[in-house]
């Protein structure tokens, strides 16, 4: 089913001529999809997503894809420092306090699948906005499914059996802003070891040189 249009005011042209090669996914962190939907195309609010979907797997368009919405904010990913102008927003209705439904996992997916392929955006290009933005957001949060996605192809995970190395340094060449180390740490692990807790180790370090390793972010 094509996406239902519910055009947002809250856009404009992407800078410099950019066109996407990241997507970010985001929890809207609101009660019920209505009331978010409401939000990103109020003009007095200035936020906004190129798409919403709510946990029955509907899924609603607000930005057109060529247009720079506003939902990144302040951040960076690798080089990238103006995400919203290199970036396709997803906002998934979600409190960020209970799990995402099949039915929006399924439409999530088949969204993914349709714009990357429309922009030829690689897996390791969709990205979490707490990995672009480790210092203020957490969003789409533990309960999203990560791993999914990547056993689907449509982003990835990291493989056991990489030696430890640099947590600081793996962390920005896989993409990471320059933070602080409890922030990288924090950010890592809401993506890749929800469970984990405690002090940084050799596991969090093997992993993220693993992802460094197999996809270094261009630029850095």
């Amino acid at each position: 089913m094509p996406p239902l249009s519910h055009p947002s005011p809250n856009c404009g042209p992407r800078r410099g001529g950019a066109q996407p090669d990241l997507i970010v996914l985001h929890y809207t962190a609101m009660q019920s999809a209505q009331e978010a939907l409401a939000r990103l195309c109020d003009a007095k609010a200035e936020v906004s997503a190129h798409y919403l979907i709510d946990e029955a797997g509907r899924v609603a368009s607000l930005v057109p894809e060529k247009d720079r919405a506003w939902h990144a904010g302040a951040g960076a990913w690798g080089d990238v420092a103006d995400v919203n102008s290199r970036s396709i927003g997803i906002e998934l209705a979600n409190t960020g306090a209970h799990p995402f439904p099949e039915p929006q996992m399924a439409a999530l997916e088949a969204l993914l699948r349709a714009v990357m392929g429309r922009w030829a955006i690689g897996p390791e290009r969709v990205i979490a906005h707490s990995d672009m933005a480790p210092e203020r957001k957490s969003d789409p949060g533990v309960r999203f499914d990560w791993r999914r996605l990547a056993r689907a192809g449509l982003s990835v995970w990291p493989e056991p059996g990489q030696a430890p190395g640099d947590f600081a340094t793996d962390a920005r060449r896989f993409g990471y802003p320059d933070v602080p180390e409890d922030m990288l740490l924090q950010a890592f692990r809401l993506r890749f070891r929800p469970w984990a807790s405690g002090a940084l180790d050799d596991q969090d370090r093997a992993l993220m040189a693993d992802l460094a390793a197999r996809y270094p972010a261009p630029g850095v």
